[in-house]
């Protein structure tokens, strides 16, 4: 099957002139999240992961990720037609100027990579061409229709803040740096800044469309009408103009003229393509949403701690149920059982993401997802990783336990590396840091303990978390990879260390932090903190205590005894139970 597709994009890159092109995983949107329509790096390679990119040339052809998927990758993809690379060791634009022949045209579409992206490419010495038609698109004949779901309305009790309010202040912003206006292609973006929410992607509760911010606060959204009910149009008031996605061109070529700001990371280069065409002066600078919608408002915050009490219930009943789950269960059955915990509270909207449901060496693909045919039982005496979370109403969710199946005692080896892995994630708990500190300045905390052993890790300590919005979100995250955006209080991040052995286990330990300020009587300047969110007991049958000094272990006995106490209460009389053994100090 992909080799017929593969051979039928070969032959449309003939028709259209082009040696080569290239087809990352996105939509016009560049997120991390795509409708069906969009999906189609996983249509014509077979490979699912939410990040990676493919270069196609006339006799051979690569598909790219990064650490977290390079063992799925190679398993969804067909040899004979892929070269699988580590984006990041041997990226695109190196292997296709080392590849592709000299002067060759290589096609791509401006919908669906940014201008830092691309340059990326052309800093490679690649002559790359912007195709009107997508050749994917041409060759797909069986292409998903684009979503249509209604657009709704995010009530004040949750957002904290009228949109109006919003769009001052970053109108202000712009004033002072002498913009006239901003694009937003960001769906999150817009759903913060206009306090609407959708279902037009798994997952994360956008309503796709694209802004233009003005300097005077007013805004212009472009979205199907069909998709803004009498309600949604109503909550989005006067100063919003509606239009449709197709008047979007044409609302660009008006701005001729005036100084507008894009983002070259996140926004797709085909605006500021159209927008100096039309003779406008395009700036590169960041989403103005990002930083203050990472920023939770009080209501924000409050509306997170409700969401991970009420998430912990359903993780603490999973936990319990799966104590006596091994030689009983698959790994979909486990999945299954702890979306149907969830969806027991009303608020519920559904899965953060699909839950990463893996036993044994399923548990060293960082991303694995199960499916019916990947699916195993979950066995006695082996490790078991479940990441998962949820979309609240008031919140989102992500949360990562390893625990030991039993009934054996767990090998020294495994208690070894899951307390190595338990201290770093302590040491990112417990840490004070001052003002100005960005994530890459903490990624290394994470991994110390790891790296006294000689181990390590292949992927980012914590990212950036929603407001029921995307589990994954900018611009701060705890990474070696990471621009160093500083960390600001209200911010909510993961805190998720790891050590994964391919073909035999793997290990994460993950809780969402809040920044808060750090109350140092004696600081001559502003310091931060984390607040845990995550409830949720770290199985104690994987913790060598002897690894851990007096410091860790009072964090791990409070903690567990905060966890007791606050969910405790909430669960039926044989969890609580259950709970508070699984508390008890170490």
């Amino acid at each position: 099957m992909h080799d017929l597709r593969l051979a039928a994009l070969r032959a449309e890159l003939l028709a259209q002139g082009l040696q080569g092109f290239i087809v990352p995983r996105a939509d016009e949107h560049l997120g991390e999240y795509v409708p069906a329509a969009a999906e189609r790096l996983a249509w014509l390679t077979g490979f699912t992961g939410s990040a990676g990119l493919a270069a196609v040339l006339a006799d051979r052809a690569a598909v790219f990720t990064d650490g977290r998927y390079v063992l799925q990758i190679r398993a969804q993809t067909d040899p004979a037609l892929w070269e699988c690379r580590h984006i990041t060791e041997e990226p695109p634009p190196a292997w296709l100027a080392q590849h592709a022949p000299a002067g060759a045209r290589i096609g791509y579409d401006p919908l669906l990579i940014s201008e830092e992206a691309l340059q990326r490419f052309l800093d490679a010495g690649l002559a790359m061409l912007p195709v009107a038609r997508n050749p994917v698109d041409a060759v797909w004949p069986d292409r998903p229709a684009p979503p249509f779901a209604p657009a709704v309305a995010q009530p004040l009790a949750f957002a904290g803040r009228p949109s109006a309010d919003k769009r001052a202040e970053l109108a202000a912003t712009l004033r002072e740096a002498g913009q006239d206006a901003a694009i937003l292609t960001d769906p999150a973006s817009l759903a913060w800044l206009l306090n609407i929410r959708g279902a037009d992607v798994p997952f994360t509760p956008f309503a796709l469309g694209f802004a233009i911010l003005r300097a005077d606060g007013n805004a212009d959204l472009f979205m199907a009408p069909e998709k803004l009910p009498a309600a949604t149009r109503a909550w989005l008031g006067n100063a919003v103009a509606l239009h449709d996605r197709a008047d979007l061109p044409a609302a660009l070529a008006g701005l001729a003229g005036r100084r507008v700001r894009v983002d070259a990371a996140t926004a797709p280069v085909w605006f500021a393509q159209v927008l100096r065409e039309a003779g406008a002066t395009v700036l590169a600078g960041a989403d103005p949403c990002l930083l203050p919608k990472a920023t939770k408002n009080q209501v924000e915050q409050e509306g997170t701690r409700a969401a991970h009490r009420r998430d912990a219930v359903a993780v603490c009943r999973f936990l319990h149920w799966l104590d006596s789950a091994a030689g009983h269960a698959t790994e979909m059955d486990a999945a299954a059982h702890l979306l149907a915990l969830r969806a027991e509270a009303p608020e519920f909207r559904g899965e953060s993401f699909s839950t990463i449901s893996s036993a044994g060496e399923h548990g060293a693909v960082i991303h694995y997802r199960v499916t019916p045919e990947s699916n195993r039982p979950i066995k006695p005496d082996e490790l078991y990783l479940v990441d998962s979370g949820g979309q609240y109403a008031d919140g989102t969710t992500d949360i990562t336990r390893t625990a030991w199946t039993g009934p054996s005692t767990p090998p020294a080896e495994l208690r070894d590396r899951v307390t190595r892995v338990l201290k770093g994630h302590i040491a990112i708990a417990t840490l004070v840091f001052p003002q100005g500190v960005a994530g890459p300045h903490l990624d290394a905390v994470a991994r110390l303990a790891l790296w006294r052993a000689g181990l390590d890790y292949d992927h980012g300590t914590g990212h950036g978390v929603g407001s029921y919005l995307s589990v994954h979100e900018g611009p701060v995250s705890i990474s070696r990879a990471a621009k160093p955006v500083p960390i600001a209080a209200g911010i909510i991040l993961s805190n998720e260390p790891g050590y994964y052995v391919p073909g035999r286990y793997g290990i994460r330990l993950e809780n969402l932090v809040l920044v808060q300020p750090a109350d140092l009587p004696d600081a001559l300047k502003p310091f931060l903190r984390f607040e845990t969110l995550s409830l949720a007991p770290f199985d104690r049958r994987l913790i060598d205590r002897t690894l851990l000094t007096a410091e860790e272990t009072t964090w791990l006995d409070t903690y567990h005894a905060r966890v007791a106490a606050e969910i405790g209460p909430l669960l039926d009389p044989a969890t609580r139970a259950w709970l508070v053994a699984a508390c008890a100090p170490i």
